[in-house]
C-alpha cells in the first residue's frame, strides 16, 4: 500500500484545485496519506520563494490567468480575489491536525476548508467557519478548540520537515522512495508513478 506525505497550505488556491483529484488518486491506489498543513509564507522565506503579493506584476497577472484556466480544467468554482485572503492559516491547520489525530476523512475536511476560502468567500481563520467545515466533513466541531498546543507543535514541525525533505511550495506530494511532485498540475504524474509507469 503506497504512502503519501502531503504538504499543503490552507490558503493556497493550488491546494484547493488539487483537492478532489488528489483524493481520487488516493482512493484509486489505496494509498495512505499523512496530511501536513504548513505555513506557506514561512516556507517561501526558508526556500527562496516570494509571496504572491510581493512578486513582480507580470508574475501576479500570469498567476491570475493560470488560476482561472486551472479552475476550468478542474471543474471547480474559483474566486480569483477572495474576500479573506491572505488570512491566518494556523487555526484551520490546527483543526486539520486535530481531525487527523481523531480519525476520519481528512481529505474531505481539507477540501471543505480550501473551498470555503476560494469559492465561498469565508474567512478560514474564524472559529465558526472552521467548525462548519469540520461538521461538513463529519468531524466533531469541538475539534476546533482541542489540542491547540499539539496542533501548534505539529504545525511548526511540518514546516521543518518540509524544508528538510525538499519541499518549497504547495501542494507538494512525497511518496515512498522520496519521489516528489509539486503542484496540482503534477497530479497525473503522481497517478502514473503510483501505477508504476513513472
Amino acid at each position: 500500500m503506497p504512502h503519501i506525505d502531503y504538504y499543503f497550505a490552507t490558503i493556497s488556491p493550488f491546494t484547493y484545485l488539487a483537492g478532489p483529484r488528489f483524493e481520487e488518486i488516493v482512493a484509486k491506489h489505496g494509498a495512505t496519506v499523512t496530511y501536513k498543513p504548513l505555513d506557506i509564507m514561512a516556507l517561501f522565506a526558508r526556500t527562496g520563494g516570494v509571496p504572491p503579493m510581493d512578486r513582480h506584476p507580470n508574475r501576479q497577472d500570469y498567476r491570475l490567468q493560470d488560476l482561472r484556466r486551472r479552475a476550468v480544467v478542474a471543474g471547480l468554482p474559483l474566486n480569483l480575489r477572495p474576500a479573506h485572503w491572505p488570512t491566518n492559516m494556523a487555526p484551520s491547520s490546527y483543526a486539520i491536525i486535530a481531525a487527523q489525530a481523531a480519525g476520519g476523512d481528512v481529505g474531505k475536511l481539507v477540501n471543505a476548508v480550501t473551498r470555503a476560502c476560494w469559492a465561498e468567500d469565508r474567512n478560514i481563520a474564524e472559529d465558526d467557519v472552521i467548525r462548519a467545515c469540520l461538521e461538513e466533513a463529519g468531524f466533531d466541531p469541538s475539534l476546533a478548540d482541542s489540542g491547540l498546543l499539539a496542533g501548534a507543535e505539529t504545525y511548526a514541525r511540518n514546516l521543518e520537515e518540509a524544508v528538510a525533505n525538499g519541499v518549497f511550495g504547495a501542494p507538494f506530494f512525497i511518496t515512498d522512495g522520496d519521489e516528489r511532485f509539486w503542484g496540482q498540475d503534477r497530479l497525473d504524474d503522481l497517478d502514473r508513478h503510483l501505477s508504476g509507469e513513472l
